[in-house]
């Protein structure tokens, strides 16, 4: 029963990930969106990339801390398949599910090598030199790329909502709640300042967070169907 009830939330995610998809490749929303963090006065962002702090709290320094974090979490999953201790055998699959996460989630930013979809910073509407092309639009046949875009989905967000596996690393529905919203701020944050110097459009931020949740359902259910079979 309980498989059924995943393999459900696997299909509803599956299928808001491809309304939203669909929603902002026929809709403006997008530039709208970004047009309210973009003088085209003074040709700049709501933040600078050379704003130090905000580089620090939102990139640069949390990019470390989550490598850090993970490191840890990765190496406490591996040690309790090797040493027996009540406080991990009982978050166990928890902590498994959730290395899991923070290693593949983030692993999603490789699919900018082959979506070749520009960021805001990069289209004619925002200063760049680039038509703007959505995820599903290929480029004109006689149009010229001077690089590759790369673009979609959000890598940097990728790290941040990767932390929404915490849900799953708690028991009592509190502290899922919790855990989960947590992980859902840290991506909207990280994923936020990424939209408000240029780098990404809004869509490539929510769709981030729906593939990233997508996943963590996926490895949840492999690792529960795993389970169950051992005993």
């Amino acid at each position: 029963m309980m498989l059924e009830n995943q393999n459900k939330q696997i299909i509803l995610t599956a299928f808001l990930l491809w309304a939203v998809i669909l929603l902002f490749q026929f809709t403006d929303l997008d530039i709208n969106f970004q047009s309210l963090f973009y003088d085209v006065q003074t040709k700049t962002w709501a933040i600078s990339k050379d704003e130090p702090l905000a580089d620090l709290i939102f990139y640069s320094g949390f990019k470390k801390l989550f490598i850090v974090f993970s490191v840890i979490v990765v190496f406490t999953t591996i040690f309790s398949f090797f040493k027996k201790i009540n406080l991990l055998e009982k978050y166990k699959k928890g902590l498994i599910i959730l290395s899991l996460s923070l290693v593949l989630v983030p692993s999603l930013a490789a699919l900018k090598n082959i979506t070749n979809v520009p960021c805001p910073v990069d289209i004619i509407e925002f200063g760049g030199n680039s038509i703007d092309v959505k995820i599903l639009e290929s480029y004109p046949k006689d149009y010229i790329q001077e690089k590759k875009q790369r673009c979609w989905p959000a890598g940097h967000a990728t790290m941040g909502f990767s932390l929404m596996a915490l849900y799953f690393l708690f028991k009592n529905p509190r502290n899922q709640k919790i855990a989960l919203a947590f992980g859902i701020t840290i991506g909207v944050l990280t994923g936020g300042y990424k939209i408000l110097i240029g780098d990404h459009f809004l869509s490539h931020t929510l769709v981030t967070m729906i593939l990233a949740w997508l996943v963590i359902l996926i490895i949840n259910q492999i690792v529960n169907k795993l389970s169950i079979n051992k005993t």
